[in-house]
């Protein structure tokens, strides 16, 4: 896996993801405390509030940049984001109102939703080989558990020394140094989309190309199954540990390290393991693996809180994290095969919009039925959820689904170039096949496929 690192660009871009992905961890935690230092009691309702405005800019810039990320230089673009989150960090320590926390908030989430996307497609590009592009997906998804861990760890060590206003120095630093290594990374040229229209049908792009496409279409239904299980994780651990079990404070970190085990140990095999089988054959069966763990928490935390059920709330964290990354660090995959190159920042920049729109949908549930109808009945509702996504998944997503498919063009005129080795077809139609995304030249999916 690791020799993917032997690419410098691609070393440049990962250690740039790396030290953003410090950074912000680094402002997660700074921020909980300036929350808790402007409200006192209700820091939990301005944090929430500050979680859900991170989402709503997700959602909703995401497309947007998506759009610019095919009109702009890539490298200008992600530098820009870094430099912008950067300025933002850097204001964090003069913040004195929580309206402030949130504007300050909505534009650092606005920035990582430009610049997540846009590093995403350009991956692709820098690693052209099947092989290697694998194994950064995995590499990628390594960062994203290990600085889960390690950030708050860094930051433990760092308000040992210094007051918590320092951490976002660290977060400025942390983007400064991402924004130096994107521009000395060397960049390949990026193809230039071949659609015309203004900003919005660009932005709107992306989204189209997801209703069109059958193995996209599954794909937002495995994030909706995968936002249920982890809703579960993210929000209700603390309520899980601390008012069901009884544990100190320590046992928090210690299932969440479970869940990031989990992840991280099947971000390590999935390499070999997709180099055998398809990414259907590996995402599906996690993802209808997620319901039957969140019944068993269902089960787990209805049972009285001794050892064995902790064991066993450990073990379904840790579950939860395996299929979560089984499902997710494949999914570059599936965009790469569906859209051309000169689409991916649309195609990935409409997956991390839609993405987020299921945890926009699943946190709040998580919390708001753990508050009113307990943890057995949240788990089994959000494994309802999840189940009920998974089989949506594997009805959408095609068993046989090759990358040529066979397809008649009754829109496009003899002479046309792409119909340059098509076979004529009855009613002045053209037939031929090759590998199938939507594009220009092609609005709709095969019927027949």
């Amino acid at each position: 896996m690791l020799s993917v690192l032997r690419n410098r660009t691609y070393r440049h871009l990962f250690g740039a993801q790396v030290v953003a992905l410090v950074g912000t961890g680094l402002a997660t935690v700074a921020l909980a405390l300036l929350a808790y230092d402007l409200a006192g009691a209700d820091a939990g309702a301005v944090l929430g509030t500050a979680l859900a405005i991170k989402m709503v800019a997700y959602v909703a810039v995401a497309p947007v940049a998506g759009a610019l990320a095919g009109r702009v230089p890539r490298r200008a673009l992600m530098v820009a984001t870094d430099l912008t989150r950067a300025g933002v960090a850097l204001a964090l320590p003069f913040v004195t109102q929580v309206w402030q926390v949130y504007l300050t908030v909505f534009l650092l989430q606005a920035a990582s939703a430009a610049f997540t996307p846009t590093f995403q497609a350009t991956i692709p590009q820098v690693l052209p080989a099947e092989r290697d592009y694998t194994n950064a997906l995995s590499m990628s998804r390594l960062a994203y558990d290990l600085e889960s861990l390690f950030s708050p760890a860094l930051a433990a060590v760092l308000l040992a020394l210094v007051p918590y206003d320092w951490l976002f120095a660290g977060t400025t630093v942390g983007f400064l140094a991402s924004a130096a290594l994107v521009v000395s990374a060397v960049l390949p040229g990026a193809p230039r989309a071949e659609r015309t229209g203004g900003a919005y049908r660009n932005a709107a792009f992306g989204s189209r190309l997801f209703r069109a496409t059958p193995r996209l279409r599954a794909l937002v239904a495995l994030d909706l199954a995968v936002a249920a299980a982890g809703a579960i994780v993210f929000v209700n651990t603390v309520v899980v540990v601390r008012a069901h079990f009884h544990r100190p404070a320590g046992a928090v970190s210690l299932a969440l390290g479970a869940y990031g085990a989990g992840s991280m140990l099947t971000a390590l095999a999935l390499p070999r393991v997709l180099a055998r089988v398809s990414d259907r054959a590996v995402m599906l069966p996690a993802a209808l693996a997620l319901p039957a763990v969140l019944a068993a928490t269902a089960a787990i935390t209805a049972a009285a809180p001794g050892p064995a059920a902790w064991t066993a709330l450990l073990a379904a964290w840790a579950l939860i994290g395996a299929a979560s990354s089984a499902v997710l660090t494949p999914g570059g995959r599936v965009i790469r095969r569906s859209a051309t190159d000169a689409d991916l920042p649309a195609a990935f920049a409409a997956q991390f919009s839609l993405s987020h729109s299921c945890w926009l949908l699943t946190y709040p549930l998580a919390g708001w039925l753990a508050a009113g109808a307990g943890l057995p009945v949240t788990a089994l509702v959000l494994g309802a959820v999840a189940f009920a996504a998974a089989l949506g998944a594997t009805a959408l997503w095609p068993r046989h689904d090759p990358d040529a498919l066979p397809h008649v063009h009754t829109d496009l005129p003899a002479g046309h170039p792409h119909l340059a080795e098509a076979r004529p077809a009855p009613a002045g139609a053209w037939s031929h096949d090759h590998r199938y995304v939507i594009d220009r030249d092609h609005h709709h999916w095969p019927q027949h496929a």
